[in-house]
């Protein structure tokens, strides 16, 4: 009778333990996933926008062509007026993180500076002069698209654009930190430095 009372004793401890054993892998298991779901949703959005500027300019177009070996020269010219609207934000892409599951914390090491992610030119011609033998055709409209993003991009570093965007870098961190918070996680950023703001060219 002892030996049976024994035996079922420890029974039931060696069951307790294995239970725990196989507990403990599927908890680490289910935390390791956690992790990796966190990174990936947060990466996944991959561009956040978050300040819109807009820009009216008067833009010179000018064109010059040399034929019959440059003995003649025709030019084209005419006035522009872009309406743009650009958009500054953050490419999520370049955020760098690591996590320390047991902790169920995620570490940001690194949060990208503030950069053009698009710019969206509104053109109009005004005081169209076309030359002789040269003249205005459907493949200028993508050249003076191409110059006035790139005018207007010039035009950003001039504005207060890329210092709000900055400004916006800790409510965009804190948007991350809620997310994480969700699913019981901790969002430690106190290493990371905002340095100051560069313009980027769009990608």
């Amino acid at each position: 009778m002892e030996l049976l009372f024994l035996g079922l004793a420890f029974g039931a401890v060696l069951a307790y333990f294995l239970f725990q054993k196989f507990s403990s892998v599927k908890s680490k298991s289910l935390t390791e996933q956690q992790s990796v779901i966190l990174l990936d949703k947060i990466k996944r959005v991959c561009k956040l926008i978050t300040v819109e500027g807009e820009f009216s300019e008067i833009y010179h177009h000018e064109n010059t062509k040399e034929k019959f070996l440059g003995l003649i020269s025709s030019k084209k010219k005419a006035i522009i007026l872009i309406n743009a609207k650009a958009h500054i934000g953050f490419d999520f892409r370049k955020i760098k993180m690591n996590s320390d599951p047991k902790k169920k914390t995620l570490y940001l090491s690194e949060f990208p500076l503030p950069e053009v992610l698009s710019i969206e030119p509104n053109i109009s011609f005004y005081d169209i002069q076309n030359g002789m033998l040269n003249k205005f055709n459907s493949e200028d409209l993508t050249q003076v698209n191409k110059e006035a993003k790139e005018h207007i991009l010039q035009k950003i570093p001039e504005s207060n654009l890329m210092q709000i965007a900055n400004k916006e870098a800790l409510g965009t961190i804190q948007l991350m930190q809620n997310l994480v918070e969700t699913i019981g996680w901790n969002l430690d950023y106190s290493a990371l430095e905002i340095p100051d703001t560069n313009t980027k060219r769009i990608e």
